[in-house]
């Protein structure tokens, strides 16, 4: 990949010179060519087509929508992009290079309460969804209130529109809390104890996963759902409060990792290009009616192990990893203990590869950071 990113830029200028690398590095260039050439995407089916995306401002949603745009350009694709965001400024901001109006233009509202899309809209991608674990713990009613009536929104919307595609951002997390390393296909069931607040996100995603199933099936709304892993990668700004942005801070700071759990749960993660190219692939590719897991089988470990590789191959053991001995109570930030070993073959079969691991995802989120 990227000649193998150009064997990582020269280790990254042995990772405590990569200011000085990046100053003449596009790391953003790199990934939307990458985005741009993935195979599995049949860009020709979005040629002179309408794309609705709500979540734009988000670590994934912008990644998507930059990856849109670029195609666009490199394939003359005449595609028009329609954002949804709650905050114009932000937006504007963070599409600051491109002229609003012409590929790209933003509609402000929440999808809670949808304002009118009075363009005709072809595809829909629906990523708006509060990430923070802590905020679920403060604000349970109102994550539930915009995963549901916002996703029975925008299917109203795919519905009115008779749109070629819609597909549901969903998340790993919909499995539960499974305590063994068996590979997780899409038709497994889960383990959410609905008593326990922290589930009002992952909860409230399987409804919205069934309300796209159930639209398909009474409706024929064209609903498909990804159920992506934890993603990260360049973008992610300095002060997310994610455990994986915590570890790049003690990196980068050269402080030690102190874990709040005993770091057991097990998961995958999965670079953001790599999860713009699934998105794209499920949405124009995938069937109607299903889900799809997206993630990245080599990045498979525990809490307590990506922050061992940060401190040995990202810090190079300048910094320790300190575990402590502590139980989670029912009202706890942190989602219960788990292993989510996702199978993946499903979305393999529509030609989706995976292409970046957790060192180099590391490497990049930092560079940009």
């Amino acid at each position: 990949m990227y000649s193998v990113l150009s064997w990582m830029r020269r280790k990254i200028c042995r990772f405590l010179g990569y200011k000085e690398l990046y100053m003449f590095t596009n790391i953003y260039q790199e990934d939307m060519e990458y985005i741009s050439g993935a195979e599995s995407i049949d860009w020709k089916l979005l040629a002179g087509k309408t794309i609705f995306i709500t979540g734009g401002t988000g670590l994934i949603g912008s990644t998507v929508i930059n990856g849109l745009l670029y195609a666009n350009n490199k394939y003359k694709l005449n595609v028009r992009i329609i954002a949804l965001v709650r905050n114009l400024d932000r937006a504007k901001g963070l599409f600051h290079n491109v002229n609003e109006g012409t590929s790209l233009s933003f509609i402000v509202g929440s999808v809670e309460s949808l304002p009118e899309v009075r363009e005709k809209v072809d595809y829909i991608i629906h990523g708006a969804s509060p990430t923070a674990s802590l905020y679920f713990v403060q604000h349970p009613i109102e994550t539930i209130q915009t995963a549901v009536k916002g996703t029975k929104n925008i299917l109203e919307l795919a519905k009115k529109n008779q749109v070629e595609g819609v597909l549901y951002l969903s998340s790993m997390e919909v499995y539960g809390a499974p305590l063994t390393d068996e590979l997780i296909p899409e038709t497994q069931g889960c383990t959410l104890d609905s008593m326990t607040v922290r589930s009002c996100y992952p909860i409230s995603k399987r409804l919205c996963e069934n309300l796209c199933a159930s639209y398909s099936s009474e409706y024929g709304v064209p609903g498909k759902v990804i159920r992506l892993a934890q993603t990260f990668g360049p973008g992610v700004s300095i002060n997310d409060g994610r455990v994986f942005a915590e570890f790049a801070r003690d990196a980068m700071h050269k402080s030690d990792i102190e874990l709040q759990t005993a770091g057991t749960s097990k998961r995958m993660y999965l670079y953001t290009a790599d999860a713009v190219t699934a998105i794209l692939t499920v949405l124009l590719s995938g069937k109607n009616g299903e889900a799809y897991n997206a993630a990245n089988s080599g990045t498979y470990c525990s809490i307590v192990e990506m922050a061992q590789l940060v401190s040995h191959e990202i810090a190079h053991d300048s910094i320790k990893v300190h575990v402590p001995t502590i139980k989670l109570d029912a009202d706890s930030k942190f989602s219960p203990p788990h292993h989510l070993n996702l199978d993946t073959s499903k979305i393999y079969k529509l030609g989706w590869r995976p292409s970046i691991g957790l060192k180099e995802m590391y490497l990049r989120m930092i560079a940009t950071m």
